[in-house]
């Protein structure tokens, strides 16, 4: 009799199955870095994505590194981190389905006022040169030291300034980009930041922006979807519809305002390609 009901049902379940596609695309994962949520943009852009494809997003701020190993896990949908080589690489490997860029901003050295490395004085446009004053200074500086798109950056500074960083000036904290720089006004040391995420905490600070403007601090944003041959979870449609959504010229205007009225700059520069 079982049997019979089931085969008798079958049209209904036909009907049932067919809105499956939009149920599949009601949520999906982010796994991004903390510097995107830090800053506020991530609060600001993500409801219009909501409101246009009715996805719901989960923010996983965790850091590229991390973001990175959730997608290769198959643990998230879409990633959005900032260390292209490292991207790259994720989709060559065959985690990611491609990459595109998104937006970028800028790395700075940040540090206290009377800052006693000299930064400003010395070297207020040379990392490198920086992070050599810092070391010679045995001025306290904190490290993201979380494999974070910044702390991969970081790493390959102190490399090529031929440092291998070490002692207790050199603080590794294993945090997101907002607690370093808390630790850090703490500390009344250095460390370096996103300037998103700097600039959207400095009326509590007492750490000055004292190197900017390297070229080598630009800092790149990728999205990537996730290769739904990772698990079944994968909602592969729901990433490419956030991967168009947020390459939009739509989305990429709202990128290019969030910071203006508040900070007099944009945060982030929209160049999606």
């Amino acid at each position: 009799m079982l049997t019979g009901c089931g085969k008798k049902e079958e049209p209904a379940s036909q009907e049932t199955s067919a809105p499956a596609p939009v149920e599949e695309k009601a949520s999906i994962i982010l796994a991004t870095t903390t510097s995107t949520e830090n800053s506020g943009l991530l609060d600001n852009i993500l409801p219009d994505f909501t409101e246009k494809a009715g996805i719901d997003v989960k923010v996983v701020a965790v850091g590229t590194g991390k973001a990175l190993q959730m997608g290769r896990d198959g643990e998230a949908d879409v990633l959005l981190v900032h260390a292209k080589s490292s991207e790259e690489k994720f989709v060559s490997e065959g985690h990611g389905v491609n990459r595109s860029d998104v937006m970028y901003n800028d790395f700075i050295i940040i540090g206290p006022k009377d800052d006693p490395a000299k930064l400003k004085e010395k070297c207020p446009n040379d990392v490198i040169g920086a992070l050599k004053n810092i070391m010679d200074s045995e001025s306290k500086f904190v490290s993201r030291g979380d494999d974070s798109g910044t702390h991969k950056k970081e790493k390959k500074f102190w490399t090529e300034a031929s440092v291998e960083p070490s002692g207790d000036w050199y603080v590794s904290a294993g945090k997101g980009m907002g607690d370093v720089i808390q630790m850090t006004n703490e500390l009344q040391g250095y460390t370096m930041s996103d300037r998103a995420t700097y600039l959207s905490m400095k009326d509590k600070l007492d750490l000055e922006i004292l190197v900017e403007g390297d070229s080598k601090l630009f800092n790149q944003y990728g999205v990537i979807p996730v290769n739904p041959d990772k698990n079944e979870k994968i909602n592969k449609a729901g990433a490419d519809e956030f991967v168009k959504w947020i390459l939009s010229e739509e989305t990429q205007k709202l990128i290019g305002e969030f910071g203006k009225e508040k900070f007099g700059q944009p945060l982030f520069i929209p160049n999606a390609k």
